[in-house]
């Protein structure tokens, strides 16, 4: 099934919206200080694929239309949005709270809280206040650029139909977020050190 034959005339709507909330952040780029490191590395948007999107509706019990696609569950639009420190995702979240344009629906902090795996993050569900993409709903998810590597191996690594010693192999995979976790903590306090001494 194609991206128009489930989400028909909703999906330009849905691909400009997806471009507005990518300016979105390319404007927030602007905004910081020019002499400082760039918050935001990279941005990677995807509308959800439709095979993807009918299991999700089927696992949460909706039913598989493309009304429950667009109100039931969120994430129809998304966005990744990868940053340099730890401290920058944060900075990032805060400032989309203030954007009249969207209204934040729910959040998860996977960096307080992280998951049993070891996955830290930011996730944002936000519906569209106004303009191209009006009340439709859209997830952003914020991480450094150190987890989103772990993230992407771990997704490949997840998805192998068979993994020897499977246990043993998601111990390792913890372990690993956790030393990536202190890594990432350990740039902050660099950069944090380098930003005081430039304000002496």
């Amino acid at each position: 099934m194609t991206f128009e034959e489930f989400y028909g005339r909703y999906y330009v709507k849905m691909l400009k919206a997806q471009k507005r909330l990518q300016d979105m952040v390319y404007n927030y780029e602007k905004q910081v200080n020019k002499e400082d490191i760039n918050p935001v590395m990279y941005v990677s948007t995807r509308i959800k694929q439709p095979d993807s999107m009918l299991a999700k509706l089927k696992q949460r019990g909706f039913e598989q239309t493309l009304d429950a696609a667009l109100h039931d569950v969120f994430d129809a639009i998304g966005l990744r949005i990868i940053c340099s420190f730890v401290s920058d995702v944060y900075d990032l979240v805060s400032w989309l709270h203030e954007q009249n344009e969207i209204e934040i629906i729910q959040e998860k902090d996977y960096f307080a809280y992280p998951k049993p795996n070891g996955y830290r993050s930011y996730h944002v569900l936000l519906r569209i206040r106004k303009g191209i993409g009006k009340d439709l709903y859209a997830e952003i998810q914020v991480r450094t650029i150190a987890i989103d590597c772990w993230a992407s191996l771990e997704h490949q690594i997840k998805y192998k139909k068979k993994l020897p010693n499977e246990h043993m192999l998601q111990e390792e995979l913890k372990r690993c977020a956790d030393e990536i976790a202190s890594t990432d903590l350990s740039m902050q306090v660099i950069r944090d050190i380098l930003r005081n001494a430039e304000n002496l």
